[in-house]
């Protein structure tokens, strides 16, 4: 008799702590932009399965289902000012994830780059830590809290920071790290594992260069994967070879 194959949550967590990149399209489901609610309750879930394994998870939001500081620069807008907007676009949907996971049961905490205490607390590294060691699940908002810099650069930062084991970038409908775009090459391939100097001269969008420049230096190790199906991110934290690793 074969024995049935362990379901993600009866299995070992891979990791102690984790930062988990969720962009700004990832929020929307099947909308052309804003939060979709079941979307938000589907990550939340998930969120809750990495959490019961006994992991530390932070995650990082971006802002692009909102605003997207880059676009509006682009038609004019000054660029530290359309920055701060999407910073604020952050905020709105950490807001929101936070209270899909409080739904679940999860005790949360927003943290902010910029201030806003009536919504959030401000961002301080040992705060943060004691969160995480208390088994908070802790949102980072607001980016860095300086423009010029990406929400990638963000994650990569906090990560480093709080000293987390893995940081875990979900992708909205890319399976990994491809070898070419997906958009203009149809026979476009998943690349499973490459370092992150590859990365930064084969010019390869895992995250802007700054990000990966930061994580190469701090040894952090980089897991690209396809968010679309939230229960990715429990097969990841439980050590499946998903998507594309990116390590030193």
């Amino acid at each position: 008799m074969v024995a049935a194959e362990p379901s993600p949550l009866s299995a070992r967590a891979a990791y102690r702590r984790i930062v988990l990149k969720l962009s700004g399209e990832a929020l929307m489901g099947d909308r052309s932009y804003g939060q979709d609610p079941e979307r938000l309750t589907a990550l939340a879930r998930a969120i809750q399965g990495v959490h019961d394994l006994g992991v530390e998870v932070a995650a990082v939001v971006g802002g692009g289902n909102i605003y997207r500081g880059m676009a509006e620069s682009a038609r004019g807008m000054d660029r530290a000012s359309a920055d701060y907007a999407g910073m604020l676009a952050t905020v709105l949907n950490a807001l929101a994830v936070q209270d899909a996971c409080e739904r679940m049961g999860l005790t949360t905490r927003v943290m902010s780059a910029l201030d806003i205490q009536e919504v959030a607390e401000p961002y301080i590294r040992r705060r943060a830590v004691r969160h995480l060691e208390k088994k908070r699940v802790v949102i980072f908002a607001a980016g860095t809290g300086n423009p010029y810099f990406t929400t990638d650069t963000a994650a990569a930062l906090r990560a480093c920071e709080i000293a987390a084991d893995v940081l875990l970038m979900g992708k909205n409908g890319v399976e990994g790290v491809l070898d070419r775009d997906p958009r203009q090459h149809a026979d476009a391939k998943l690349i499973p594992r490459l370092t992150h100097l590859e990365a930064i001269e084969r010019g390869l969008r895992v995250m802007d260069t700054t990000a990966l420049s930061l994580c190469m230096e701090n040894a952090m190790p980089i897991r690209v994967f396809n968010v679309n199906d939230e229960e990715n991110i429990v097969r990841v934290v439980t050590g499946a070879d998903l998507g594309t690793l990116v390590s030193a």
